[in-house]
């Protein structure tokens, strides 16, 4: 929609009030409300003002006005609340120099797709990112001085809830969530509402189902995007999961791995490269690859170990990435072979269709700061030449002793993965798409938050190992 078509689409509508939105460091919405008369055409260019100082990672106090200016495009109403309310996602601009400002995680995936046309390697970038998440009943936590704890209650869990109920027989086993139809899959009728008011707000859904993992793990697939609409669509996507679910009064977490011993949650993301409306990664190389494609894995697993600290950006998303529950550790590349950090999807032989899959993200990760790292790292592949080396298609949890020293694999904790984006960060760097400023925030604002935070506290499973030493 243009700015005159917002209006119109609000007055059709009746609109009593307009919701701007907009996200923070960490990646996410934020969001401030004003009744509908305060928007006209000129808005639109001379934007709402906010303080930008208390959103995490974002200005100090003294540089901390900043101006949102609503982005037309991405207008809609909002289907949770009571009042109708418009809604738009923001550019967030710089009120004395009119410039974007750096540390909007829009802003650098917009600036990644300018990136990618002046290099005349292509003109658009498609993501498909498939985000998994965990629907629970209950969930309690607490960390303080003397105590520390979480409780999760779910409806699916094998484990004893407590509840007093007469039917605990249709449970997925551990391992075994996927494909069971109902009752042993509980969240058919709660995803299909998810799926619906998806549909309602635009977004364009493939398919859903249970996952892997036991206590309600699901998994809803949205057709993939350019990078910047794929980036706000997970924004959108995640919202409207949060909130069907709080309707139902049951719970939702993105956390990769919030269950001890059963399958986390990934974000496996799907991407591919074209120019003037042709794919550039359909070829007669590996599974049906051009070389371009080969290269951008090549950038992929040369730098795999920089992107992890973006885009599986948590402490507990190094829970998740260890061998044996299908986390892709181990950098390799491989066509159907899930066990692999990269695989080539093998389902369709049209051009179209040809992709490569990068299985190490998950869904704790700021989309638009993750699918911007990783096309920077794809390009610096396909610009460099970057040799991905020899394929792998043999289960890598069987390789030897022998074998696996040949194959480099992903950090083993966030500290670490930080210190690997402190090394290798000069390709993110081209186009002025990040910027050292944004680099170091970020990785003092992980390090400061959340690695130190959390290696500073006490486990509680220290005490059943240590308490009586």
């Amino acid at each position: 929609m243009t700015p005159k078509e917002v209006l119109d689409f609000a007055k059709k509508n009746e609109v009593r009030q307009l919701d701007l939105r907009f996200t923070d460091l960490p990646g996410l919405w934020q969001h401030v409300s004003y009744p509908i008369t305060q928007l006209d055409e000129g808005s639109f260019e001379d934007g709402f003002g906010i303080d930008g100082s208390s959103i995490r990672g974002w200005a100090a106090i003294n540089e901390s006005d900043m101006l949102l200016i609503p982005d037309a495009k991405t207008a809609m109403i909002d289907p949770f609340f009571e009042v109708p309310t418009l809604v738009m996602v923001c550019e967030v601009i710089d009120p004395i120099t009119r410039q974007h400002y750096e540390r909007d995680p829009r802003w650098i995936a917009q600036k990644a797709e300018t990136y990618l046309n002046s290099t005349n390697l292509g003109d658009t970038a498609y993501f498909g990112a498939e985000a998994e998440f965990f629907i629970f009943d209950n969930i309690r936590f607490d960390q303080n001085q003397h105590s520390g704890y979480y409780f999760i209650d779910a409806e699916e869990g094998r484990w004893n809830s407590g509840r007093k109920e007469n039917n605990l027989g249709y449970r997925p086993r551990y391992k075994e969530g996927y494909f069971p139809v109902p009752p042993t899959d509980h969240y058919q009728d709660l995803r299909a509402e998810m799926v619906e008011m998806m549909i309602k707000c635009g977004l364009n859904i493939e398919c859903h189902h249970h996952e892997v993992a036991t206590a309600g793990q699901c998994e809803i697939d949205q057709k993939f995007d350019t990078l910047v609409k794929s980036a706000d669509n997970m924004m959108l996507y995640k919202y409207v999961i949060r909130n069907v679910a709080n309707n139902y009064g049951k719970t939702v977490t993105f956390m990769p791995k919030p269950l001890f011993q059963d399958n986390g949650s990934g974000m496996h993301t799907h991407q591919s490269l074209w120019k003037g409306g042709k794919p550039l990664f359909a070829g007669d190389g590996y599974a049906g690859l051009s070389q371009m494609a080969l290269h951008y894995i090549g950038g992929l697993l040369k730098h795999a170990r920089a992107l992890s600290a973006i885009i599986a950006p948590t402490t507990n998303s190094y829970k998740r990435l260890v061998p044996g529950y299908e986390a892709p550790v181990n950098l390799a590349y491989s066509r159907r072979n899930r066990s692999a950090a990269v695989r080539i999807p093998m389902y369709s032989a049209s051009p179209k269709a040809k992709r490569v899959e990068f299985r190490p993200p998950d869904p704790s990760a700021n989309p638009y700061l993750a699918f911007a790292a990783m096309l920077m790292a794809g390009i610096d592949g396909v610009l460099n030449k970057i040799d991905p080396g020899e394929s792998l298609d043999k289960d890598i949890y069987d390789l030897s002793p022998e074998e696996m020293k040949a194959v480099p694999s992903m950090p083993a904790s966030l500290d670490e993965a930080l210190t690997c984006l402190e090394e290798d960060h000069a390709f993110l760097l081209k186009g002025d798409v990040f910027t050292e400023e944004l680099i170091e925030t970020f990785v003092t604002y992980k390090r400061k938050n959340e690695a130190d935070a959390v290696r500073l506290r006490p486990h509680p499973y220290e005490f059943a190992l240590y308490y009586d030493i």
